[in-house]
């Protein structure tokens, strides 16, 4: 697998360090790491910080925003995330890729631009799952281990593992915070796979809430034209 495809595929995961939730154990207990310009939290504000991104998470049932993917050497690409909340997701990327990832309820799709090749399987078993389940648990089918505050609490740190097996990898939710009223917005998320590749996707021009139709969650054959979205 090339390096560029490894990073699209990264993207689409999310939690390339599970292989599917029905695998993972039960967590263990929640630590919390200090670090340069790091508030390090009381255990009781920690689980209230997991508690709100649970809650933040299984609240966001439709997204629509702008992401720039980096990968381990620094190379960008950018494109259109969709969300629909349980089951369907899409990055679209900017040309000239033509590359696309979609998640049509039942299967992920995958589409390389440059093969002209098309691979899908079900969500279930595919390293998406942990982000296209009806209901998210951050507290009994993964692994806490850190929770950081930053830039004067505006920035909520969420690093997650497979408790089964830690070495697989890693993913860090980044979430904006309002430090009046707690309120959560995601802003981006870091995946290190296990052999410590790095890809991280930041998002801007976010909108939640927002009506999404289904259509725009359909596989098509880009070699017979793109379905017209309203």
């Amino acid at each position: 697998m090339t390096n560029r495809r490894q990073a699209l595929l990264s993207t689409a995961s999310l939690a390339c360090f599970a292989l599917c939730l029905g695998l993972m154990t039960l967590p263990a207990t929640l630590s919390v790491a200090a670090t340069p310009a790091t508030k390090a939290a009381p255990l009781n504000e920690a689980q209230e910080d997991v508690k709100a991104a649970e809650m933040y998470l299984n609240n966001m049932r439709t997204l629509k925003a702008r992401f720039v993917q980096t990968d381990n050497g620094g190379h960008q690409l950018a494109g259109d995330f969709l969300l629909k909340r349980p089951g369907r997701m899409r990055f679209e990327y900017d040309a000239p890729v033509t590359d696309f990832i979609v998640a049509d309820g039942t299967f992920v799709h995958y589409y390389d631009g440059q093969m002209q090749q098309q691979s899908s399987a079900p969500i279930s078993k595919t390293l998406a799952n942990f982000f296209l389940q009806p209901d998210i648990s951050l507290t009994k089918d993964l692994r806490v281990d850190e929770i950081r505050r930053e830039n004067d609490d505006t920035l909520l740190i969420l690093t997650l593992s497979q408790a089964k097996d830690p070495l697989s990898g890693n993913l860090s939710l980044v979430f904006d915070r309002d430090t009046k009223t707690g309120a959560l917005q995601l802003n981006r998320w870091r995946i290190v796979d296990p052999q410590g590749l790095i890809t991280e996707v930041a998002l801007s021009d976010v909108a939640a809430g927002i009506k999404l139709s289904n259509d725009q969650f359909h596989y098509y054959d880009p070699k017979r034209g793109r379905p017209k979205y309203n």
